[in-house]
């Protein structure tokens, strides 16, 4: 299997980004607005450009194809000096799953997250993620907190 080569998401990536981004979307089985689309890929290469209050994007490739992308966005803590890092979305095209791309993309946040000097990295996944689990399992530790949201 070839290596996974892990890059920022650039502006000429808006259509390969749509692609998995809908994949990750429809999984959680959601959608979201064509306004939504647009404003989160802008922010994203605000993020990329250097904007530290936006989300920044990675794409994972195999074989120069996309197959995989993160979201994540170092944002402020009330218990730390330093900025933590809130990995968001995680997804892996399902013909691609089990051959590294979701561990190469977590560890390129992880080492993102050290060039800034971000110490802590988590994220969040539904129970029934099973599949997703086992990497997670693997490569962070699950927390005892529960999520509540306003209804």
């Amino acid at each position: 299997m070839s290596e996974v080569e892990i890059r920022f998401l650039e502006s000429a990536d808006e259509a390969v980004w749509r692609r998995l981004w809908t994949g990750y979307l429809e999984f959680y089985e959601t959608t979201v607005p064509e306004e939504v689309y647009r404003t989160t890929f802008a922010r994203i290469l605000g993020g990329n450009a250097g904007d530290p209050h936006e989300f920044k994007g990675l794409l994972a490739l195999r074989d120069g194809v996309a197959v995989g992308l993160v979201h994540y966005v170092f944002h402020r803590h009330c218990w730390r000096v330093e900025n933590i890092c809130y990995l968001q979305d995680l997804f892996v095209d399902p013909s691609c799953r089990g051959g590294g791309v979701g561990r190469a993309l977590i560890e390129a946040v992880y080492a993102k997250s050290d060039e800034a000097g971000v110490p802590a990295v988590y994220w969040m996944t539904q129970d029934f993620n099973e599949t997703a689990r086992l990497l997670y399992d693997r490569i962070g530790v699950k927390t005892p907190f529960i999520k509540y949201a306003r209804p």
